[in-house]
């Protein structure tokens, strides 16, 4: 590379990072966002086709981090590389990613959309390191030609969406922010009574007990106000609910 090109290099990556007025100030007179950026910038000066980001993030504020991933997202779709982006951040993971890949002890357990590995997870471990999930022991029986599913001392009889699955012991899986409060046609009841409680603005977010195991629900906060101690009925879609074998 030339000396002009490397110049006109320089200056469109100082454009690009919006650092043009930063160009001349020691590293110690930058702040942690400007750092990070300078750090990226950097890295694509060469021009690389592959670039290895290892929790590039990891040190910001959750401001900060949240307008860098855009710019980074925008950056990347500019220049067309490609990214390797390491990340504990379970957001960052789903936001940032055309592919996802679950790794556990060095081998790849999942790999795909983030969709896909989100919505169908593979098995327990990825259900439980990506987002939150409820995970509940299950037992499942085809006899008698009708299905019998047993979670813990509940059973449900004749339930058609089972006929895919065979016998065999599973964990129910099902997100957060797929139950529903009260009974609705088509969903599964699960009557349950309230032990912890949040209010995170645009939900709450509720702890409770069925039988001998703990749910986790999202709900809306244009209901009536759930309570401690509360016993409710929660329902959620069959349809989005995975059996991930033991």
């Amino acid at each position: 590379m030339s000396s002009l090109q490397r110049k006109n290099r320089l200056r469109d990556l100082l454009s690009l990072f919006e650092l043009e007025a930063l160009a001349r100030r020691e590293i110690n007179q930058l702040s942690g966002g400007e750092r990070q950026r300078t750090a990226i910038a950097r890295a694509l000066a060469p021009n690389p086709l592959v670039l290895l980001m290892d929790e590039p993030f990891s040190a910001l504020d959750y401001n900060l981090r949240q307008r860098l991933q855009k710019d980074l997202l925008k950056i990347q779709k500019s220049l067309g590389f490609t990214a390797i982006f390491v990340t504990h951040q379970q957001e960052e993971a789903l936001s940032l990613s055309d592919r996802l890949a679950v790794m556990q002890k060095g081998s790849i357990s999942q790999i795909g959309s983030p969709e896909e590995i989100y919505e169908r997870p593979s098995n327990f471990f990825v259900a439980e390191f990506l987002g939150d999930a409820n995970l509940i022991p299950c037992s499942l029986d085809h006899s008698d030609n009708q299905s019998h599913l047993q979670i813990g001392s509940t059973d449900f009889w004749g339930l058609p969406e089972l006929k895919n699955y065979p016998s065999g012991k599973y964990s129910l899986m099902f997100r957060p922010e797929d139950m529903e409060l009260d009974k609705l046609d088509g969903y599964w009841t699960l009557p349950v009574k309230i032990i912890g409680l949040e209010y995170l603005g645009f939900s709450y977010r509720i702890e409770a007990i069925f039988g001998q195991y703990k749910i986790k629900a999202l709900i809306n906060k244009s209901v009536i106000p759930p309570k401690i101690g509360m016993e409710i009925n929660l329902a959620v879609n069959p349809q989005i609910i995975r059996f991930l074998p033991e």
